[in-house]
């Protein structure tokens, strides 16, 4: 379970501040899904964006970076395959028009 789920489950009231999961408690008030919990206060928005910005920040120092040659090869492999599927598209579409033009030739 990530930051943002468990985030979400606290504001919802389904897990405690803690991480444990609440205990539901069974009472006829608040309708079908229960009491209301209180809302709690939100940060300032500025908080929040920097909190934000400060969370990619740290995800993006985690991920695996490709070396260049890496790059270099899988763009070669992209390119020549592009150009390859382009040229057969092209060549069919020029022997299908070919063959429409010569059956409906009048």
């Amino acid at each position: 379970m990530n930051r943002q789920t468990k985030r979400l489950m606290q504001r919802q009231g389904q897990m405690g501040p803690d991480g444990e999961p609440a205990r539901r408690v069974a009472s006829s008030s608040g309708g079908p899904r229960g009491p209301r919990t209180p809302q709690p206060k939100s940060e300032p928005r500025a908080r929040r964006i920097a909190t934000y910005f400060n969370e990619v920040r740290i995800e993006l120092s985690k991920v695996l970076w490709p070396k260049r040659s890496e790059v270099v090869n899988y763009s070669t492999v992209v390119l020549t395959t592009l150009v390859f599927l382009a040229l057969l598209i092209f060549g069919l579409n020029f022997v299908f028009a070919r063959g429409v033009v010569f059956l409906f030739k009048s």
